[in-house]
């Protein structure tokens, strides 16, 4: 999809800020929104397909495939956003480069990261044996990095440090569950999933140390231009979208579900029926689910 020919989207939508993305910097957006929603590129499925894919799955073993679909239509409509000029507010720049000013700050996608981020943390360690409580723990860690550069951004003192810092560390948190706690974990689907994590979670913590980066010198340190910082951001979302999920669920080709203890969506696979005499207790043959409070 391309952006409006007369005049384009900023033409459309005027920028807000001096600091400001180009029209190259839209036409980027729009062919990464273009990849996200509907184009195919070789054998990386967008989010339309990634839906009828996800219809092609047996009821009840279609979680891999559902988080996808939700992660991908979230960042459709960011970049739908972003390309249109929208989605963005002005914030005086604390370092006076790039002529000085303000700055476009693109809220739009700290709130596509506030919903994607958490979910590609579960699509990747549902399949390690963490326990419930480590799972939610890196969720709300990951999140809480996500918010300190949401607000970090929005700050315009050199106090926008502090908040880096704290999300940064948050980020320590998730990285290291991803690579030493997770792995040691008993891996319920066998030796090839196992394989399968820890490529992905290699894969992701280095996109999301490249996060930080992108953000020190674009809202951070007002170092690069905003098309620039587009272009390492939207490399960085393609890499963490539907590049890694259609190369994560590939590996999961052929892997029997049941031995994740996700069929159901409960946290128990036990019925019981009783009564006042002669008490009976069925149990299903499903195994327990890998995942533990």
């Amino acid at each position: 999809m391309n952006a409006p020919r007369d005049g384009g989207s900023i033409a459309h939508n005027p920028p807000n800020a001096q600091i400001h993305i180009s029209q190259h910097g839209t036409d980027w957006l729009w062919a990464v929104f273009a990849v996200m929603v509907f184009r195919k590129v070789n054998l990386v499925p967008s989010d339309l397909v990634f839906i009828a894919w996800s219809f092609t799955r047996p009821k009840g073993q279609r979680v891999f495939h559902q988080l996808p679909v939700v992660i991908l239509t979230v960042a459709s409509i960011a970049y739908f956003s972003m390309a249109s000029d929208l989605g963005a507010t002005p914030i005086v720049a604390e370092w006076s480069r790039l002529g000085g000013g303000t700055r476009q700050i693109w809220y739009v996608r700290y709130i596509q990261w506030f919903i994607n981020a958490p979910l590609l943390l579960l699509e990747v360690l549902l399949t390690s044996g963490l326990s419930l409580s480590d799972i939610a723990t890196a969720v709300f860690m990951v999140t809480v990095t996500v918010v300190c550069g949401l607000v970090g951004a929005l700050v315009e003192s050199t106090y926008k440090w502090g908040y880096f810092t704290m999300g940064a560390t948050a980020l320590l948190y998730v990285i290291t569950v991803f690579l030493v706690i997770a792995p040691r974990t008993t891996f319920a689907a066998g030796s090839r999933v196992r394989t399968t994590y820890i490529y992905s979670a290699g894969w992701l913590s280095l996109i999301f140390i490249l996060y930080p980066i992108c953000w020190g010198l674009s809202e951070g340190g007002n170092k690069i231009k905003p098309t620039s910082e587009m272009v390492f951001y939207g490399i960085l979302d393609l890499m963490a979208g539907p590049f890694f999920l259609a190369a994560f669920l590939f590996g999961l080709s052929g892997v029997d579900y049941a031995a994740f203890g996700l069929e159901s969506g409960r946290l128990t696979d036990y019925r019981r029926f009783s009564s006042e005499n002669g008490h009976r207790t069925e149990k299903t043959t499903q195994p327990a689910p890998v995942a533990s409070a």
